[in-house]
């Protein structure tokens, strides 16, 4: 099996350069994972550089761009990929080493939408209640895991990472917004009427099509934008 990996060291490298790996493909099974062939190859080369914790496609720590795609590489078989497989850091964010890329960005637009609850305050009297058909209006809405694999397809947010939150940040805006526990509806929605930070996205549907989850920003943030224009002045 051949491997591509692009391969940067700021320290060393002045730009990045792709560097061809091969493994025997006896080591090869029908269900391994990505991760575990590149675990094969840091065995061989230490400076190999990569995220990686669960491993079960629940941290969202190893998303990386694979023959052209993003992935979560721990629960992508290499059966399901042709080859050589070309192996990138997801793009559009600045690159520390390797696959490793800098998400600091990506984090500080999450945090721009207030991605927690902001209900009435809680006493020993009182619970915040919702009715089966409301919590069931949360769904596909808040199993994000944050690993940036729609994000960083998106080239809305390539162009304004600064400025356009990006499909994760949207997505955890929405489920907010739509939350009948929430009593910051119409605030929350007036810090996301911006020409930039909402609307410059243009439904390219990369987000969806990128998700490991399966969730669908790219929907998530059409019913956002709906409720802005039938609800904002």
């Amino acid at each position: 099996m051949k491997i591509i990996i692009q391969r940067y060291n700021p320290e060393t490298d002045r730009v990045p350069y792709d560097e061809l790996f091969e493994i025997d493909d006896a080591q090869i099974q029908h269900d391994t994972m990505l991760l575990e062939v590149l675990l094969m190859l840091r065995e061989n080369d230490s400076t190999l550089a990569f995220r990686s914790s669960c491993q079960e496609g629940v941290c969202g720590s190893d998303g990386m761009n694979v023959n052209g795609k993003n992935h979560l590489s721990c629960i992508t078989p290499v059966s399901s990929l042709t080859q050589p497989i070309t192996i990138r850091p997801l793009p559009g964010l600045p690159i520390i080493r390797d696959l490793i890329i800098d998400l600091n960005l990506f984090y500080q637009q999450y945090q721009s939408v207030k991605p927690y609850l902001q209900s009435e305050p809680l006493d020993s009297e009182h619970e915040h209640l919702q009715t089966p058909e409301q919590r069931a209006q949360l769904d596909g809405s808040y199993e994000c895991i944050l690993c940036a694999c729609c994000s960083t397809s998106c080239p809305s947010f390539w162009w304004n990472p600064d400025q356009f939150a990006g499909p994760a940040a949207l997505l955890a805006a929405q489920r907010f917004v739509i939350d009948s526990r929430d009593i910051k509806h119409i605030d929350r929605l007036q810090e996301l009427d911006s020409p930039t930070k909402t609307f410059r996205c243009r439904h390219i549907q990369n987000c969806t099509d990128a998700c490991p989850k399966g969730l669908n920003p790219s929907r998530a943030i059409q019913e956002l934008k709906s409720i802005m224009v039938k609800e904002l002045p």
